[in-house]
Order: C-alpha cells, then structure tokens, then sequence
C-alpha cells in the first residue's frame, strides 16, 4: 500500500477503487482473498507510464476464461508513488 498515493485510482474489472482504504479492501478481497499469482510475462516503459502483462492464476472461478488468463496492468506513477493503476484483460482473440 505504501507505493500508492492517498489519492489513488484503481480500476479492476471496469470498477472504480478510489483512496488507499477503498484499494487496501480491494487487495484484500481481490488478490489476497483469491490466493492470486502474477507471473509477469512482460514490461514495457511507455513516456512515464508502465505497463506489465502477466499470466494470473488463482481460486477465483475460471469459467469462460482462457488458460492462460493474461491481465495487463497501466500504472500511472507520479513523483515515486502510483496515482493510478488500470487492469485489462488482453484478449488476442478479437
């Protein structure tokens, strides 16, 4: 928690997490609570931005869901803290 500013914004799955108290719950409901693995396939530096791509596994439901599930995470950082952080499901099949 201590990378994102008091401001922050997260968006996971088209939902909006705003402030640090808002993305602790998230974390804790979404990544801790699910047992999530983040396997980073990939970092690109893009101007001040970054994007990593990673494979993600966990006990979540994975019906409907490719093997493996690549997410894409835009963070968003200013001065040494991220102000935002959006996460995508890259989909290769459109």
């Amino acid at each position: 928690m201590a990378t994102f500013a008091v401001d922050a914004l997260v968006n996971d799955q088209l939902r909006d997490y705003w402030g640090t108290a808002a993305i602790r719950r998230w974390a804790e409901r979404d990544i801790i609570g699910e047992g999530l693995t983040i396997a980073v396939t990939k970092v690109v530096t893009h101007y001040d931005n970054f994007i990593v791509t990673a494979n993600i596994d966990g006990n979540f439901d994975k019906r409907g869901l490719p093997d493996p599930l690549v997410l894409a995470f835009y963070f968003t950082p200013h001065t040494d803290l991220i102000i935002q952080l959006i996460i995508l499901r890259n989909r290769q099949d459109i």
